[in-house]
């Protein structure tokens, strides 16, 4: 079986990813629940964690790192709890439903919201975001990086608008957190959203927020917090105030794991190699004559992959086929963001998307390649 489908979860992990999980499942209790011993191994788990990810994205306060379990929950975490009815915000057309309902919800509820529209190639206009600024722009939602078309964003230019303007910059960092390198007090990102099962190379059920010390915000969720529990309100200090319930401390430990794991290696040349990859498919299949690619192959941040149909074929059709006469794995249909597929016109055909990780290698590559030009006719 050949593995590209890492845009929705990487499948291969370091072994040590692995092996922290199961150590962890028979050790670690619930943190800050208690003084006894395991208790205390999984709130030094916990603690380091937050640490080496505060690191790894270039925070200041580890304490403002809370643990979620996938981007998806720390965006709506930071719209929910940094947005106010009558705020305008600004978010484009590249997003992903996990920004876009939620700013839908607030639509709803009266905050005024402007959709930017994008080039053929997927790429957004930053002259067209800042003449969107009014007044009551509060703030700007913007993924790092398609998981549509893998064009990357240039968040330091976006971070340039929003502080010279005095907006908050909240950042959907699900395809680029372990792809690309991350700074958030570089590159003016107030709030930052990760999950730690895609190029983390962490457990699924595991990501963050990550919010800068000029943020206010609202808890999303109440509950249970280990400290002030006679108190009626939710702790407002951090992490807890952000944190509620037991935390997913198996899977932190896991993630602790892959963020060491990364530590060790250089992840701009991670990064190359996984553009190599997915430049190598690019070519391989983009002059095809039954085949259509979709985004901009000539930036230089860019995340590996590359969406593409063949003909008017069934973008799920493809997929079954890739998978049931070559066991290649891939990902069809919208990826969850409608708006970019009505700007390719691909709502009813939908895209096949191959995605590629650093454990992919050249010679899966080129079966890949292989596959397409068999299923394309050539």
């Amino acid at each position: 079986m050949i593995y590209f489908d890492n845009a929705a979860t990487t499948l291969i992990k370091p072994g040590e990813v692995a092996q922290a999980v199961k150590e962890a499942i028979n050790s670690l209790g619930n943190a800050s629940r208690g003084a006894h011993l395991p208790s205390l191994r999984s709130l030094s788990a916990v603690t380091k964690a937050r640490g080496e990810i505060t690191e790894f994205f270039g925070g200041k306060d580890p304490k403002r790192t809370v643990f979620t379990l996938n981007s998806t929950m720390a965006l709506n975490m930071a719209i929910d709890g940094m947005v106010k009815p009558r705020d305008h915000v600004i978010t484009t057309c590249m997003e992903h439903n996990s920004v876009l309902r939620p700013l839908y919800r607030k639509e709803k509820e009266g905050t005024e919201l402007s959709i930017l529209s994008c080039d053929g190639n997927g790429n957004i206009s930053y002259k067209e975001l800042e003449k969107s600024i009014k007044k009551n722009t509060k703030a700007v939602v913007i993924t790092h990086a398609s998981n549509v078309t893998g064009n990357g964003v240039d968040v330091k230019e976006v971070g340039h608008i929003c502080s010279k303007n005095g907006i908050y910059l909240i950042v959907d960092a699900s395809q680029s957190a372990g792809v690309i390198p991350i700074d958030m007090e570089d590159m003016g990102i107030d709030a930052l959203c990760f999950t730690g099962h895609k190029g983390l190379l962490g457990p699924m059920g595991t990501g963050g927020l990550m919010v800068s010390e000029n943020v206010e915000i609202r808890p999303f969720l109440v509950g249970g917090s280990g400290v002030h529990s006679f108190d009626r309100d939710h702790p407002g200090d951090f992490p807890e105030h952000l944190e509620a319930g037991t935390l997913n401390a198996h899977g932190i430990a896991g993630l602790l794991a892959a963020l060491e794991w990364r530590k060790g290696r250089d992840l701009r040349k991670d990064s190359e190699y996984e553009r190599m990859l997915s430049m190598r498919f690019y070519e391989g299949i983009r002059d095809l004559p039954r085949v259509k690619t979709y985004g901009d192959f000539s930036l230089k941040e860019r995340v590996p992959v590359v969406s593409f149909n063949i003909g008017d074929c069934d973008s799920s059709l493809v997929a079954d086929e890739l998978f049931e006469r070559f066991c290649i794995c891939t990902r069809a249909g919208a990826h969850c963001a409608p708006l970019m597929h009505e700007a390719f016109g691909t709502v009813d055909q939908g895209m096949v998307r191959f995605s590629f990780s650093v454990f992919n290698t050249e010679e899966e590559i080129d079966e890949g390649i292989r596959a397409v030009k068999i299923l394309a006719g050539e």
